[in-house]
């Protein structure tokens, strides 16, 4: 291992293993060359998590690679979970990202498809989708534990990786959304984090599947909780969001407080009333907390929740 500072091997993994429930964030980089944007985010969130998310050209829009805002989140003190899409890259390309990942100190890995490119700032580029998100999984779990590339070819030298995976429990049709999470078990994925959740007894219908396939005793589920900073955000998540399921009442919860900071608070104060919840839920092993472009709500919402402090590990 190199002298770069940075553990080698993943906290995250670690924590999952001693039992703890986990903690993971969100840092969205800058549509620009600015180190300190991506280390300002990682100093907010590194006390109040144990591992935070680079995003990969989030939304599809030309971003800090997630590789490099990775490594400056190391380096201040925020564990990395390197996203990668399957939008931007051929397999060629996955790889040798990977090696260059790691070989800097980046150890969790998130196997992402990708937001389509109608959604961001170059429209009119051409998606690569070389290979599926389980694909990603499978070939990273053979890069790891069989030291071979995806070719065939043997490496000196294995990745070490911890595999995560996304999943949208609501979904339509929902009595199916099970079997991709198995796929991706069955692929390698060594942990998920699900998009963010409003319906909480609609998840808890979805972990009651989960638990019948035995699915929780195989892979760390991490429940994703998003704040939210205002009614408007509500309505809109509501109404043009796919795949998001916000009931009426939170709207109007949110929508009962004045606007600006007394709805930011509600907010807040409903992210951790959420996150008591569903650390109830059988099989849930930790909370996802993506408040992208609002990382100081972090640690507040942490405290609320009853997170904070964080044990370390020796």
């Amino acid at each position: 291992m190199s002298d770069n500072g940075l553990k080698a091997g993943s906290n995250l993994e670690r924590m999952f293993a001693a039992g703890h429930f986990v903690v993971t964030g969100e840092c969205g980089p800058p549509k620009s060359a600015d180190y300190d944007i991506v280390a300002e985010k990682a100093k907010a969130l590194a006390s109040c998590t144990d591992a935070v998310n680079i995003t990969d050209n989030q939304t599809a829009v030309v971003r800090i690679a997630s590789m490099a805002a990775g490594y400056i989140a190391a380096q201040n003190g925020a564990e990395p979970i390197m996203q990668m899409t399957c939008r931007d890259r051929n397999r060629l390309a996955m790889q040798a990202d990977i090696l260059g990942a790691n070989a800097l100190g980046v150890y969790n890995i998130l196997c992402l498809t990708g937001d389509h490119i109608s959604f961001g700032n170059h429209p009119t580029a051409k998606g690569v989708h070389d290979i599926d998100s389980v694909n990603l999984i499978r070939m990273y779990k053979d890069m790891r534990d069989a030291k071979i590339f995806q070719c065939g070819e043997e490496m000196p030298v294995a990745p070490k990786l911890y595999i995560g995976c996304a999943e949208n429990p609501f979904g339509d049709p929902f009595e199916f959304r099970t079997l991709r999470l198995k796929k991706k078990i069955e692929a390698g994925a060594d942990f998920v984090q699900t998009q963010c959740i409003f319906n909480v007894p609609k998840f808890k219908k979805w972990m009651e599947m989960v638990r019948a396939e035995g699915l929780h005793q195989e892979i760390k589920i991490m429940a994703g909780i998003t704040p939210i900073k205002g009614a408007g955000m509500a309505r809109y998540m509501q109404k043009f969001v796919p795949g998001i399921d916000v009931p009426q009442e939170i709207v109007e919860r949110i929508a009962a407080k004045e606007k600006g900071a007394p709805q930011q608070e509600e907010g807040k104060k409903l992210g951790a009333e959420m996150i008591k919840d569903l650390a109830e839920v059988e099989g849930v092993h930790g909370v996802h907390i993506m408040a992208v472009e609002w990382e100081p709500a972090v640690p507040e919402i942490a405290e609320m929740a009853g997170l904070l402090p964080r044990p370390k590990l020796s």
